[in-house]
């Protein structure tokens, strides 16, 4: 029997606990890891699916502060013995050197077909694998939508075909020159579409294409799936997929044998490789004591109890987070989103409120927008809401299967009123500035985190709008800094957005 163990979207999660909380949980390398030499045998491939670089506040620490030294995340990987590995989108976010030294270093080869850089394949196309008396074509893909997110000087020399046509390319060319038994994918990307109904689960932007990849590509056996963070395995044609959850809760298990072919995902062990833990004890300490650090404190509540009443309200911890883009950036506008399990700030706030906050690596930029556009913009965040039985409720392709709640932006220095019932793109019944009516062809300047910017989330009308202002500073970087700043925070609060049935 083959088995081909699969771990994706670890996002520098090591430790099994929460940084939050404090408080362990199921997830992390070192648990993943330790499940994994517990399945292993000689017929085994062990692969890693790419954004093991970047996520959690250990490599937030590590990357602001020993950038200098040998990036653990690399021998990490070595020593949990994975056999190959594909590039996700955020082991792009810091930079073409930090990327090429993590490449040069790992002891398995990378299988990334679709990234050029200055014009030659960070890959070979495919690996031919003998293992228990059948042969096997591997390849991996990454999603091409990494420029649409990752800033230029990061990825300044590569370029990024589009996945399903090379995916196409590579499996034709596989059927035509190998004798293969069996054909297996690795893609940093997931489904776009509902794998039972074929109901689209997403905007079609080709962020995703694995329904795609398995129902109009013939030959793939299985296709090994990540990006997402959404558990899904089944049968698509005649291809088993498979995706586990992020920041090693899962591990995607594929079997095959004379029987066939059968896909698992398996929760990780509850018992933690001990030297994986050890190798990161010193820097782990380092950084649970600067998480630690009191900034400074609040005399308003920031605290978030209920995260959809937070969003239909508008928290003041988004109106601080608006007030310190401005401040940054002195834009007119700012618009920020509350990301899924915010908790907000404390009385007495530190930097573990701040990442646990802020998730993203995020960098802001400035944009040159008319009334119409920050229309469409509001139009847009609008899509959120829907309502069900007389109540305003989240509409259900930003709840599930994947939560879209980074998606929904509020913003401060206008005000504007959504009526959830409208249909979409009439929902802004009202939207002025200080009072004032906003004119389609009124001109201001708006600030948001480098994704959005982009046209991340389907926010094409802001990819195209002028750029001012490229501010090349970690989001949490300027929040720390202005509370130091400030010391204390203290303002009116702000209830400028109304969101009615």
């Amino acid at each position: 029997m083959i088995r081909i163990l699969m771990t994706s979207d670890i996002h520098a999660c090591i430790f099994p606990c929460s940084y939050a909380t404090g408080k362990e949980e199921r997830i992390g390398l070192a648990k993943a890891v330790h499940t994994i030499s517990r399945l292993r045998d000689n017929n085994t491939i062990v692969i890693d699916n790419g954004d093991v670089l970047e996520g959690s506040p250990l490599s937030y620490y590590h990357f602001q502060n020993n950038r200098n030294k040998e990036n653990p995340f690399t021998q990490l990987m070595n020593m949990a013995g994975f056999d190959f590995y594909n590039l996700g989108n955020h082991d792009f976010n810091y930079g073409e050197e930090v990327l090429f030294d993590h490449i040069g270093k790992l002891k398995m080869p990378c299988i990334t077909a679709n990234v050029l850089y200055q014009g030659k394949p960070l890959s070979q196309p495919y690996r031919i694998l003998d293992i228990d008396g059948k042969r096997i074509a591997l390849f991996g893909v990454t999603t091409h939508f990494v420029p649409h997110w990752e800033k230029e000087e990061n990825i300044r020399d590569m370029e990024f075909p589009d996945a399903f046509e090379c995916t196409k390319k590579i499996v034709e060319q596989i059927r035509k020159k190998e004798k293969t038994d069996y054909i297996i994918g690795v893609y940093h990307g997931g489904l776009e579409k509902d794998a039972r109904t074929g109901e689209e689960t997403e905007v079609q932007t080709s962020e995703n294409q694995g329904y795609r990849m398995c129902t109009e590509i013939e030959g793939i056996d299985v296709l090994l799936c990540g990006h997402q963070h959404r558990p899904m395995e089944g049968k698509l044609n005649n291809t088993v997929f498979i995706q586990p959850a992020h920041d090693g809760r899962q591990i995607a298990q594929v079997e095959i044998d004379e029987n066939g072919i059968r896909a698992q995902l398996l929760e990780v062990d509850d018992i933690a490789d001990e030297k994986i833990l050890s190798y990161m004890e010193a820097e782990e300490a380092e950084c649970l004591k600067w998480l630690d650090q009191p900034l400074g404190e609040t005399a308003i509540d920031l605290r978030i109890a209920d995260e959809d009443d937070a969003r239909l309200h508008k928290s003041q911890v988004i109106t601080f987070l608006n007030k310190v883009c401005e401040d940054c950036s002195a834009a007119d506008i700012s618009g920020n989103a509350l990301f899924l399990h915010a908790r907000g700030f404390k009385q007495q706030i530190t930097m573990r409120d701040l990442v646990s906050t802020y998730v993203f690596p995020n960098t802001l930029v400035v944009k040159k927008v008319t009334g119409k556009i920050l229309k469409e913009y509001l139009e847009k965040c609008a899509e959120f809401w829907d309502v069900e039985n007389g109540k305003v409720i989240v509409e259900k392709h930003h709840d599930f299967p994947t939560p879209l709640h980074y998606n929904y932006d509020m913003l401060d220095g206008v005000e504007y009123v959504i009526k959830a019932s409208n249909p979409v793109g009439h929902r802004i019944v009202k939207l002025t500035r200080n009072g004032t009516d906003i004119r389609e062809d009124d001109v201001f300047t708006l600030c948001i985190n480098n994704y959005r910017a982009a046209g991340g989330g389907g926010f094409l009308m802001l990819k195209d709008a002028p750029t001012i202002r490229d501010i090349q500073r970690n989001v949490v970087e300027i929040i720390a800094d202005y509370i130091t700043k400030v010391r204390v925070i203290d303002f009116e609060p702000v209830n400028n957005i109304k969101v009615e049935i």
